[in-house]
């Protein structure tokens, strides 16, 4: 992976150059795991006019193999008691290495930070290095993409056997609990995101916290989670009948969200501009007579973020490329009575390639558990 990561930083430094930045200094995490291949706590990554440096408070030897950084990329650890800040030392380090200017992540450091680095190197220029390691990050290699692909294999495997159990009477605070539980026996660094199960009244209620509310007979039961797998987040929701046999307001329900669902995923096409997507979801629940409720938007990306652009949503700028994981989870929900959500974890395919890779394959069948 050490060519990955270095292909990454030559990019990155091509677009500082472009813009004027001798050096840059990378601190938001999952910016700097993109291109260093770990993030210990606090560290940052300096890409200098002459060498690049992970600068880190503490030392990284003790950290999994899976976590270590970019072997070809030199760590710098700070010393003393505190330690101190990482950014400011590696603004010192950029001035020492001749750098005049330095781009920074202005939307990740705080006003004191970004002071801190003018007062270490009052010669150095700061200048906004703005998303662009983010816009990187979008388009996924195929080594990324396997890691979401297994991370949705666990995904899966755990919300099947949660499936396969007694329901009835649990808590959902409970079910949330035991599924990542599961998640991690079968592999996953963790849950990518706080598990969300709702039932009865909070079934569809997007990020909905779960409560002590017991599962009934007859509730919906909506279920959104994900799995982390080396660093990369994907994710899952479906809706499910307890018991008895859906009613028909239920039945309606989730045929009319499942009909939206579908129109997203069909739309997942390289080239496809992002409102299309959303809107072509949004039509189907929209001439239903859902218009109000709605979720501000269809789907997002997903990778070392569980939420990263591009964002499906009415004001979104910007067209698919191939390569790209999001998620289409469309939902009504019904104050009061409970609703559906159908999310899934998706690569956007070319037509070639037999279309959008779907991740998520667990069943969207209206079951009655």
């Amino acid at each position: 992976m050490s060519e990955v990561y270095a292909a990454r930083r030559t990019r990155l430094r091509e677009y500082c150059n472009a813009g004027g930045s001798a050096a840059a200094l990378v601190s938001r995490p999952a910016n700097v795991r993109y291109l260093a291949g770990a993030a210990p706590h606090g560290a940052v990554l300096l890409l200098g006019k002459t060498e690049d440096l992970l600068v880190c408070a503490g030392p990284t030897a003790d950290r999994s193999t899976q976590e270590r950084p970019d072997e070809a990329l030199r760590v710098q650890t700070l010393h003393g008691a505190g330690g101190g800040d990482p950014a400011v030392a590696a603004a010192g380090l950029a001035a020492r290495q001749g750098a005049d200017s330095l781009a920074v992540e202005e939307h990740h450091l705080t006003v004191a930070r970004h002071r801190a680095l003018g007062s270490v190197a009052p010669r150095l220029r700061l200048a906004n290095l703005g998303s662009a390691v983010e816009q990187l990050r979008v388009v996924k290699d195929e080594e990324e993409i396997s890691c979401l692909r297994i991370g949705a294999e666990i995904a899966d495997q755990a919300l099947g056997e949660l499936l396969e159990s007694i329901l009835v009477g649990r808590t959902e605070r409970h079910l949330a609990l035991e599924l990542e539980r599961r998640l991690v026996d079968h592999g996953a660094d963790g849950p990518a995101f706080p598990t969300s199960v709702g039932t009865g009244p909070n079934a569809g209620r997007p990020g909905h916290r779960p409560t002590d509310r017991r599962v009934e007979e007859g509730d919906f039961l909506s279920v959104c989670l994900g799995a982390t797998y080396r660093g990369y987040r994907c994710e899952i929701g479906r809706t499910f009948v307890i018991g008895t046999a859906p009613a028909d307001w239920q039945i309606e329900l989730y045929d009319l969200v499942f009909a939206a669902q579908r129109a997203g995923r069909e739309s997942l096409v390289p080239g496809a501009a992002c409102r299309d997507v959303d809107r072509a979801a949004r039509q189907v629940l929209d001439s239903a007579g859902y218009t109000e409720g709605l979720t501000a938007l269809t789907g997002h990306g997903v990778g070392l973020e569980i939420d990263e652009d591009p964002q499906l949503s009415p004001a979104a700028m910007g067209k698919l490329d191939a390569c790209v994981p999001v998620t289409v989870e469309p939902g009504v929900h019904l104050p009061g009575r409970g609703g559906v959500r159908i999310d899934d974890t998706l690569v956007v395919r070319p037509e070639a390639d037999g279309g959008p890779e779907l991740l998520t394959i667990t069943t969207k069948e209206l079951l009655a558990l």
